[in-house]
């Protein structure tokens, strides 16, 4: 599978990337993926490289470019109970600091640069994302209802801004939630909030799951909720994108 380190020209500078996508030579749907807190790293290399797999271009910026390339802070292999701490003492700054409008800028510079790419197809894209990527993924969708035609986010809090925040979607939105992060009331007045905006949707809480469970190099990781993930994404983002 192909991987291209990439640059993408933003308003405050440059983001370094990577792109993962099929080698058969031909045109492929988009998909914008964000990376959770931790960033890039080999696991969301490797779930890239999964879903470039299925016939996708999936472009996966580094979202806090603006304190330099990625892996913007050093990062253990394996981010466990004991590391857990003094990695986000270094990643909460930069994660407080990434504000709606810097996410609403590189949103458009990230969107302007993956329809541009030879190997992406004509038409719309879809938006994923993890943990705070997916709280990412979701205001990218929300302003970009024209061109957004897919959403999924995982372990993310995607409630954030509040329901009024969710009204100018037109996506497609599948929402897979931690157990630990989210009571069955806050799903149910997330999803009454989908239900206004008059979009197709499925947002469950996963079983037996924690913050983090999509990834492998955590303590937090779940294999049957990464299946789960699987099962969920690639169905919406084969029927969203693929519409006449």
């Amino acid at each position: 599978m192909p991987v291209k380190m990439l640059q993408i020209p933003t308003a405050d500078g440059q983001a370094d990337a990577f792109a993962a996508f099929p080698d058969d030579g031909g045109r492929h749907p988009g998909v914008l993926m964000y990376a959770d807190g931790f960033g890039i790293r080999p696991v969301l290399r490797e779930l890239a490289g999964e879903l470039a797999g299925h016939g996708y271009y999936v472009l996966v910026p580094n979202l806090f470019y603006r304190n330099g390339p990625a892996p913007v802070i050093e990062l253990p292999e394996y981010i466990g109970e004991e590391a857990r701490p003094a990695v986000l003492a270094q990643l909460m700054p930069l994660i407080e600091a990434h504000t709606t409008r810097r996410v609403l800028s590189d949103a458009d510079a990230y969107l302007t640069f993956l329809t541009a790419q030879p190997e992406v197809c004509a038409g719309p894209v879809a938006v994923t994302g993890y943990c705070i990527g997916g709280l990412v993924a979701t205001r990218t969708a929300a302003a970009h209802p024209g061109q957004v035609a897919a959403l999924a986010a995982f372990h993310g809090p995607v409630g954030a801004d509040g329901p009024d925040s969710l009204s100018p979607l037109t996506a497609e939105v599948h929402f897979g939630h931690a157990e630990g992060d989210l009571t069955p009331e806050a799903l149910s007045r997330l999803n009454k909030a989908l239900d206004m905006a008059g979009v197709a949707y499925t947002s469950e809480i996963y079983p037996g799951t924690v913050h983090g469970f999509t990834m492998s190099d955590t303590d937090a990781f779940n294999s049957a909720a990464l299946q789960l993930h699987w099962d969920r994404l690639l169905p919406l983002l084969g029927h969203a994108l693929t519409k006449s």
